[in-house]
């Protein structure tokens, strides 16, 4: 649904269209082979394997734009591979194996090169809605200042969006027209709306 679509909805509408997508985003990613977690910074991946498998039997290779899996075996296995949303900083990436008889674990960590939020690991799987996404608040205290802000205003954004009310943006437009309003009181504003979707008549 684009925005236009979404920002006509009820609050009710929109409260079962974001219930439904959350639904199934987590259908989605359920059905992957491996789960993930990510933070501004970087993206965690864990990697069930065959129960037993060591570090010495897997071929992982970790490029800057790419991500390949794979078993040493005699058919040499492909666990999972594609390209990655945004590029990694590659010094910083790691990888390890938690082995046990009963299971075994492997955990990529991925260290990305810009700060952002990453729709999905590999570019051939389900996104998820990065709009959505809430960092922890003890985690914003470590951003520095520029992508604190842009972060909390996003954050704003989305709940203003949710209860249908006006996003920054919006509200820094509909002060700048009033101010301007208060400035030529000889101009005849009443039949004028700001804010493009959020707006009313601000000469009522």
């Amino acid at each position: 649904m684009d925005a236009s679509k979404y920002d006509s909805l009820s609050p009710a509408e929109k409260e079962a269209h974001d219930a439904a997508e959350r639904r199934r985003e987590a259908e989605e990613q359920a059905a992957l082979p491996y789960r993930w977690t990510q933070a501004l910074d970087h993206v965690e991946v864990t990697l069930p394997l065959p129960a037993g498998t060591r570090a010495k039997q897997l071929d992982v290779a970790i490029k800057r734009a790419s991500l390949r899996v794979g078993l040493k075996d005699g058919e040499k296995t492909v666990l999972m591979a594609g390209d990655l949303p945004n590029p990694v900083q590659l010094d910083d990436c790691t990888w390890s194996v938690d082995s046990a008889a009963s299971s075994s674990t492997l955990t990529i960590h991925l260290e990305k090169a810009k700060q952002t939020w990453w729709p999905h690991v590999l570019t051939s799987d389900p996104k998820i809605d990065t709009t959505k996404i809430v960092p922890e608040n003890s985690k914003l205290s470590d951003l520095d200042g520029e992508t604190r802000a842009m972060v909390e205003k996003m954050m704003f954004d989305n709940r203003q969006k949710e209860m249908g009310l006006p996003t920054s943006d919006q509200q820094k437009q509909s002060e700048i027209f009033e101010k301007f309003k208060r400035e030529h009181p000889e101009m005849d504003f009443s039949q004028t709306k700001v804010g493009g979707s959020f707006g009313g008549d601000f000469g009522q």
